[in-house]
Protein backbone atom coordinates (compact mmCIF):
# COMPACT_ATOMS: atom_id res chain seq x y z
CA UNK A 1 0.00 0.00 0.00
CA UNK A 2 1.17 3.60 -0.44
CA UNK A 3 3.32 4.91 2.36
CA UNK A 4 1.35 7.38 4.43
CA UNK A 5 -2.01 5.97 3.41
CA UNK A 6 -4.01 6.34 0.21
CA UNK A 7 -5.52 3.82 -2.21
CA UNK A 8 -4.35 0.22 -1.84
CA UNK A 9 -3.14 -1.99 -4.67
CA UNK A 10 -3.25 -5.72 -5.35
CA UNK A 11 -0.93 -7.49 -7.76
CA UNK A 12 -1.57 -10.45 -10.09
CA UNK A 13 1.50 -12.13 -11.63
CA UNK A 14 0.85 -14.46 -14.54
CA UNK A 15 2.27 -17.62 -16.08
CA UNK A 16 4.73 -17.60 -18.96
CA UNK A 17 7.86 -19.56 -18.19
CA UNK A 18 11.05 -17.54 -18.59
CA UNK A 19 9.03 -14.56 -19.79
CA UNK A 20 7.82 -14.32 -16.20
CA UNK A 21 11.23 -13.00 -15.20
CA UNK A 22 9.84 -9.71 -16.50
CA UNK A 23 7.71 -9.58 -13.33
CA UNK A 24 10.87 -8.51 -11.52
CA UNK A 25 10.88 -5.17 -13.37
CA UNK A 26 7.33 -4.50 -12.17
CA UNK A 27 8.31 -5.21 -8.57
CA UNK A 28 11.27 -2.85 -8.86
CA UNK A 29 8.97 -0.10 -10.13
CA UNK A 30 6.62 -0.58 -7.18
CA UNK A 31 9.58 -0.39 -4.81
CA UNK A 32 10.76 2.83 -6.46
CA UNK A 33 7.26 4.27 -5.99
CA UNK A 34 7.29 3.33 -2.33
CA UNK A 35 4.38 0.92 -2.75
CA UNK A 36 3.70 -2.56 -1.38
CA UNK A 37 0.67 -4.62 -2.45
CA UNK A 38 -2.09 -5.36 0.03
CA UNK A 39 -2.46 -8.79 -1.64
CA UNK A 40 -0.77 -10.85 -4.35
CA UNK A 41 -2.08 -13.64 -6.58
CA UNK A 42 0.30 -15.68 -8.71
CA UNK A 43 0.45 -18.69 -10.95
CA UNK A 44 3.43 -20.76 -12.13
CA UNK A 45 6.49 -18.46 -12.45
CA UNK A 46 4.28 -15.63 -11.18
CA UNK A 47 3.55 -17.61 -8.02
CA UNK A 48 7.25 -18.19 -7.39
CA UNK A 49 8.23 -14.56 -7.86
CA UNK A 50 5.11 -13.45 -6.00
CA UNK A 51 6.05 -15.63 -3.03
CA UNK A 52 9.49 -14.03 -2.86
CA UNK A 53 7.93 -10.56 -2.93
CA UNK A 54 5.26 -11.53 -0.37
CA UNK A 55 8.07 -12.78 1.89
CA UNK A 56 9.49 -9.27 2.02
CA UNK A 57 12.21 -9.45 -0.63
CA UNK A 58 12.61 -6.34 -2.78
CA UNK A 59 12.53 -6.42 -6.56
CA UNK A 60 16.25 -5.62 -6.61
CA UNK A 61 17.02 -8.53 -4.26
CA UNK A 62 15.00 -10.92 -6.41
CA UNK A 63 16.82 -9.68 -9.53
CA UNK A 64 20.23 -10.14 -7.89
CA UNK A 65 19.53 -13.70 -6.75
CA UNK A 66 17.91 -14.79 -10.02
CA UNK A 67 20.63 -13.23 -12.17
CA UNK A 68 23.48 -14.70 -10.13
CA UNK A 69 21.99 -18.20 -10.38
CA UNK A 70 20.91 -18.13 -14.03
CA UNK A 71 24.29 -16.78 -15.15
CA UNK A 72 25.84 -19.97 -13.74
CA UNK A 73 24.71 -22.66 -16.17
CA UNK A 74 26.82 -25.31 -14.49
CA UNK A 75 25.18 -24.75 -11.12
CA UNK A 76 21.68 -24.75 -12.63
CA UNK A 77 22.34 -28.03 -14.44
CA UNK A 78 23.84 -29.56 -11.30
CA UNK A 79 20.67 -28.78 -9.38
CA UNK A 80 18.42 -30.05 -12.17
CA UNK A 81 20.32 -33.33 -12.43
CA UNK A 82 19.90 -33.78 -8.68
CA UNK A 83 16.10 -33.73 -9.02
CA UNK A 84 15.55 -35.65 -12.25
CA UNK A 85 12.92 -38.34 -11.97
CA UNK A 86 14.30 -41.87 -11.86
CA UNK A 87 17.39 -43.25 -13.57
CA UNK A 88 18.66 -42.05 -16.92
CA UNK A 89 17.47 -45.31 -18.49
CA UNK A 90 13.98 -44.72 -17.09
CA UNK A 91 13.95 -41.19 -18.41
CA UNK A 92 14.94 -42.33 -21.88
CA UNK A 93 12.21 -44.95 -21.78
CA UNK A 94 9.61 -42.20 -21.30
CA UNK A 95 11.01 -40.28 -24.24
CA UNK A 96 11.59 -37.25 -22.04
CA UNK A 97 15.02 -36.86 -20.43
CA UNK A 98 13.99 -33.46 -19.03
CA UNK A 99 11.34 -34.55 -16.51
CA UNK A 100 12.24 -33.40 -13.00
CA UNK A 101 10.62 -33.54 -9.58
CA UNK A 102 8.55 -30.37 -9.05
CA UNK A 103 8.88 -30.46 -5.26
CA UNK A 104 12.62 -31.00 -5.61
CA UNK A 105 12.71 -28.06 -8.01
CA UNK A 106 11.20 -25.84 -5.32
CA UNK A 107 13.71 -27.03 -2.73
CA UNK A 108 16.63 -26.45 -5.10
CA UNK A 109 15.63 -23.05 -6.47
CA UNK A 110 13.36 -21.33 -3.93
CA UNK A 111 15.07 -18.35 -2.23
CA UNK A 112 15.87 -19.09 1.40
CA UNK A 113 13.93 -15.98 2.43
CA UNK A 114 10.61 -17.66 1.55
CA UNK A 115 9.03 -19.32 4.63
CA UNK A 116 7.41 -22.73 4.87
CA UNK A 117 3.83 -21.54 5.39
CA UNK A 118 1.54 -18.95 3.82
CA UNK A 119 0.80 -17.52 7.26
CA UNK A 120 4.47 -16.50 7.67
CA UNK A 121 4.46 -14.27 4.59
CA UNK A 122 4.40 -10.50 5.06
CA UNK A 123 1.76 -10.06 2.33
CA UNK A 124 -1.28 -12.31 1.74
CA UNK A 125 -0.67 -14.59 -1.23
CA UNK A 126 -2.98 -16.75 -3.34
CA UNK A 127 -1.39 -19.47 -5.51
CA UNK A 128 -3.23 -21.11 -8.40
CA UNK A 129 -2.75 -24.75 -9.41
CA UNK A 130 -4.79 -27.20 -11.49
CA UNK A 131 -6.43 -30.30 -10.03
CA UNK A 132 -5.53 -32.78 -12.77
CA UNK A 133 -8.23 -35.39 -12.16
CA UNK A 134 -11.02 -32.97 -11.25
CA UNK A 135 -10.08 -30.69 -14.19
CA UNK A 136 -10.49 -27.52 -12.16
CA UNK A 137 -8.72 -24.62 -10.52
CA UNK A 138 -7.38 -24.96 -6.99
CA UNK A 139 -6.46 -21.90 -4.94
CA UNK A 140 -4.02 -22.13 -2.02
CA UNK A 141 -3.63 -19.34 0.52
CA UNK A 142 -2.97 -21.13 3.82
CA UNK A 143 -0.86 -23.91 5.36
CA UNK A 144 2.15 -25.35 3.49
CA UNK A 145 3.52 -22.99 0.85
CA UNK A 146 6.12 -25.12 -0.93
CA UNK A 147 3.85 -27.91 -2.27
CA UNK A 148 1.39 -25.28 -3.50
CA UNK A 149 4.19 -23.53 -5.42
CA UNK A 150 5.44 -26.86 -6.77
CA UNK A 151 1.96 -27.75 -8.03
CA UNK A 152 1.46 -24.35 -9.61
CA UNK A 153 4.79 -24.72 -11.45
CA UNK A 154 4.32 -28.33 -12.60
CA UNK A 155 4.41 -27.73 -16.37
CA UNK A 156 3.39 -30.92 -18.22
CA UNK A 157 6.29 -32.91 -19.71
CA UNK A 158 8.82 -30.81 -17.79
CA UNK A 159 7.94 -31.04 -14.09
CA UNK A 160 6.31 -34.10 -12.57
CA UNK A 161 2.76 -33.58 -11.18
CA UNK A 162 2.55 -32.95 -7.44
CA UNK A 163 0.51 -34.94 -4.94
CA UNK A 164 -0.74 -32.56 -2.27
CA UNK A 165 -3.75 -32.29 0.02
CA UNK A 166 -5.44 -35.30 -1.61
CA UNK A 167 -5.06 -33.90 -5.14
CA UNK A 168 -2.76 -34.36 -8.11
CA UNK A 169 -1.64 -30.89 -9.15
CA UNK A 170 -0.27 -29.57 -12.44
CA UNK A 171 0.53 -26.12 -13.83
CA UNK A 172 -2.02 -23.53 -12.73
CA UNK A 173 -1.63 -21.75 -16.04
CA UNK A 174 -3.82 -24.44 -17.60
CA UNK A 175 -6.89 -22.95 -15.91
CA UNK A 176 -6.03 -19.39 -14.84
CA UNK A 177 -2.86 -17.96 -16.39
CA UNK A 178 -3.48 -14.46 -14.99
CA UNK A 179 -5.41 -14.63 -11.69
CA UNK A 180 -6.51 -11.00 -11.31
CA UNK A 181 -10.05 -12.22 -10.68
CA UNK A 182 -8.93 -13.57 -7.30
CA UNK A 183 -8.10 -10.04 -6.16
CA UNK A 184 -11.42 -8.32 -6.72
CA UNK A 185 -12.31 -6.55 -3.51
CA UNK A 186 -8.83 -7.08 -2.03
CA UNK A 187 -7.64 -3.55 -2.83
CA UNK A 188 -8.69 -0.29 -4.48
CA UNK A 189 -6.58 -0.90 -7.59
CA UNK A 190 -5.83 -4.30 -9.12
CA UNK A 191 -2.67 -4.46 -11.26
CA UNK A 192 -2.16 -7.52 -13.48
CA UNK A 193 1.00 -8.48 -15.39
CA UNK A 194 0.48 -10.63 -18.50
CA UNK A 195 3.66 -12.33 -19.78
CA UNK A 196 2.10 -14.87 -22.14
CA UNK A 197 3.37 -12.89 -25.14
CA UNK A 198 1.71 -12.06 -28.42
CA UNK A 199 1.79 -13.53 -31.93
CA UNK A 200 5.24 -14.37 -33.26
CA UNK A 201 4.36 -13.56 -36.87
CA UNK A 202 4.63 -15.73 -40.00
CA UNK A 203 7.35 -18.38 -39.91
CA UNK A 204 7.64 -21.40 -42.25
CA UNK A 205 9.84 -23.32 -39.78
CA UNK A 206 8.32 -26.46 -38.29
CA UNK A 207 8.93 -26.35 -34.51
CA UNK A 208 10.50 -29.25 -32.66
CA UNK A 209 8.21 -31.21 -30.28
CA UNK A 210 9.09 -29.33 -27.10
CA UNK A 211 8.95 -25.94 -28.79
CA UNK A 212 5.54 -26.85 -30.20
CA UNK A 213 4.31 -27.98 -26.76
CA UNK A 214 5.38 -24.86 -24.89
CA UNK A 215 4.27 -22.48 -27.64
CA UNK A 216 0.87 -24.19 -27.68
CA UNK A 217 0.59 -23.71 -23.91
CA UNK A 218 1.30 -20.01 -24.44
CA UNK A 219 -1.41 -19.81 -27.13
CA UNK A 220 -3.92 -21.46 -24.79
CA UNK A 221 -2.98 -19.10 -21.95
CA UNK A 222 -3.36 -16.09 -24.22
CA UNK A 223 -6.83 -17.29 -25.29
CA UNK A 224 -7.96 -17.87 -21.70
CA UNK A 225 -6.84 -14.39 -20.66
CA UNK A 226 -8.62 -12.83 -23.65
CA UNK A 227 -11.89 -14.47 -22.59
CA UNK A 228 -11.42 -13.43 -18.95
CA UNK A 229 -10.90 -9.81 -19.98
CA UNK A 230 -14.26 -9.81 -21.74
CA UNK A 231 -16.05 -10.44 -18.46
CA UNK A 232 -14.08 -7.91 -16.40
CA UNK A 233 -10.58 -6.50 -16.73
CA UNK A 234 -8.20 -5.47 -13.94
CA UNK A 235 -7.79 -1.76 -13.24
CA UNK A 236 -4.34 -1.80 -14.82
CA UNK A 237 -3.10 -4.44 -17.27
CA UNK A 238 0.62 -4.52 -18.04
CA UNK A 239 2.18 -6.48 -20.90
CA UNK A 240 6.00 -6.37 -20.94
CA UNK A 241 7.48 -6.72 -24.44
CA UNK A 242 8.88 -10.23 -24.02
CA UNK A 243 7.31 -11.86 -27.08
CA UNK A 244 10.71 -12.67 -28.56
CA UNK A 245 11.63 -15.07 -25.74
CA UNK A 246 10.73 -18.75 -25.44
CA UNK A 247 9.28 -20.30 -22.30
CA UNK A 248 12.59 -21.97 -21.42
CA UNK A 249 14.88 -19.01 -22.14
CA UNK A 250 15.82 -18.68 -18.46
CA UNK A 251 19.52 -18.29 -19.23
CA UNK A 252 18.62 -15.12 -21.16
CA UNK A 253 17.54 -13.39 -17.97
CA UNK A 254 19.57 -10.25 -18.65
CA UNK A 255 18.03 -9.83 -22.10
CA UNK A 256 14.53 -10.45 -20.72
CA UNK A 257 14.98 -7.85 -17.99
CA UNK A 258 16.32 -5.33 -20.52
CA UNK A 259 13.29 -5.93 -22.72
CA UNK A 260 11.00 -5.48 -19.71
CA UNK A 261 12.62 -2.23 -18.55
CA UNK A 262 10.11 0.09 -20.36
CA UNK A 263 7.24 -1.45 -18.35
CA UNK A 264 8.57 0.31 -15.27
CA UNK A 265 7.87 3.78 -16.65
CA UNK A 266 4.51 2.63 -18.00
CA UNK A 267 3.52 1.38 -14.55
CA UNK A 268 4.72 4.54 -12.82
CA UNK A 269 2.82 6.73 -15.27
CA UNK A 270 -0.46 4.81 -15.25
CA UNK A 271 -0.53 3.83 -11.60
CA UNK A 272 0.72 7.24 -10.50
CA UNK A 273 -2.16 8.89 -12.36
CA UNK A 274 -4.68 6.66 -10.60
CA UNK A 275 -3.17 7.26 -7.18
CA UNK A 276 -3.25 11.02 -7.74
CA UNK A 277 -6.98 11.10 -8.45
Amino acid sequence: MPRGGGPTIALALGAGGARGLAHIAVLEALDEMGLRPAAIAGVSIGALIGAAYAAGMSGREIRAQATALLHDRGEVMRRLLAIRVGRVADLLATGNPMLVNAEGFIEQFLPKEIPARFEELQTPLAVVATDFWQRKEVIFSARELRPALAGSLAIPALLRPVEHDGRILVDGGAVNPLPFDLLRGAADIVVAVDVTGGPAGPNPTVPDPFEALFATLAVMSHAIIAEKLKSGAPDLLLRPKVDAFAMLDFFRISAILRAAEPIKEELKRQLGARLDR
